[in-house]
């Protein structure tokens, strides 16, 4: 070997014992940076912020919001050996979210005066969670983000639901609940009779409240439908299939528990009308939900198997010679 080639090998030997050290210390630079303007948004931000941590604590509705961004943050955890395989900085799609994100906050300061505070806070958390992911692909780029969609994505429920979409949701949940509990009533063989909302039956008159939607435990399962059809099913269709099922399994959910208590209700005793069971009871029926929605994660998990099985097709010897008969 000549005195050139063992620099040269001695150069690259160098190179790959300090690569790895250097990647690091670029690795530590980078989430200092980003930590650092990400503490920066909390101080510019804190009036909402502090804003949506108290609707939390007084709105039903709202009591997820300070959940959302700890299981964010844990999502990218447990992703993060791919999410950051390989960062590098991206300016040139960073920094325009990134102001796009801080026009978005000023001009909308004025028409969010003459709002109620959900509305107002559902409005202002958007440019929010805006600027948190530009600064991620600022300093961690496209490929970072694709990787992260998720988790990213997932901010964005820390906006409140706004009144108006709240009110409607209510109304199509419980259209949905008073139809179901009428066919269970009628598959069960119960005498009914149904005017709108109310059910007439032996002894008793229910009404399917708005208070009866269940609307919190269907907000609850539709996040917890979230996460596991990202943790746990493939593909778009079938996580599309589940998100869609979770819908209609949180009606049947609340419909089995309204026909459960008036059921017990007019004969076992009157008291379940207003006993914990129909004020605090909702445990065993949310486990009934969960129950179903395993049930179905484990039917889209399961291979596809085609009903067409094609037939090996029946391959001659050449060595053997076919015989006319």
């Amino acid at each position: 070997m000549t005195k050139t080639e063992r620099q040269t090998s001695g150069w690259w030997l160098w190179l790959s014992m300090r690569a790895p050290h250097a990647y690091t210390t670029r690795a530590y630079a980078t989430h200092a940076y980003a930590i650092s303007l990400w503490l920066l948004s909390l101080l510019l931000f804190r009036r909402t912020l502090s804003s949506l941590a108290s609707l939390s604590f007084h709105d039903e509705l709202a009591s997820h919001i300070l959940l959302i961004p700890l299981i964010s943050a844990f999502l990218i955890y447990l992703e993060r050996e791919r999410i950051f395989r390989a960062p590098s900085y991206c300016p040139s799609i960073g920094i325009p979210v990134l102001i796009l994100a801080v026009i978005l906050w000023y001009s909308l300061k004025t028409p969010l005066s003459s709002m109620n505070d959900t509305d107002r806070l559902s409005v202002a958390a958007t440019p929010i969670v805006l600027a948190w992911i530009a600064v991620f692909i600022l300093f961690y780029g496209t490929g970072s983000f694709k990787a992260a969609a998720f988790p990213l994505l997932f901010l964005f429920l820390m906006s409140p639901i706004p009144v108006v979409l709240a009110q409607h949701i209510v109304s199509v949940l419980q259209k949905g609940s008073a139809e179901t509990c009428y066919a269970l009533f009628r598959l069960m063989g119960v005498p009914v009779i149904r005017h709108g909302f109310q059910f007439s039956l032996p002894g008793v008159d229910i009404e399917v409240a708005e208070e009866c939607s269940g609307i919190h435990s269907g907000l609850s399962l539709f996040i917890a439908g979230l996460l596991a059809e990202h943790i746990l099913l493939q593909g778009y269709w079938r996580k599309a299939c589940f998100v869609l099922c979770i819908f209609p399994i949180a009606i049947f959910k609340n419909a089995i528990r309204i026909v459960t208590i008036a059921w017990l209700g007019i004969h076992v005793n009157p008291g379940f009308f207003h006993g914990e069971l129909h004020r605090q009871g909702g445990l065993p029926f949310s486990l009934l939900s969960l129950a179903m929605m395993a049930a179905l994660l484990w039917l889209l998990r399961r291979p596809f198997v085609s009903s067409r099985t094609q037939r090996p097709s029946r391959q001659l010897d050449p060595g053997v010679c076919l015989k006319s008969v």
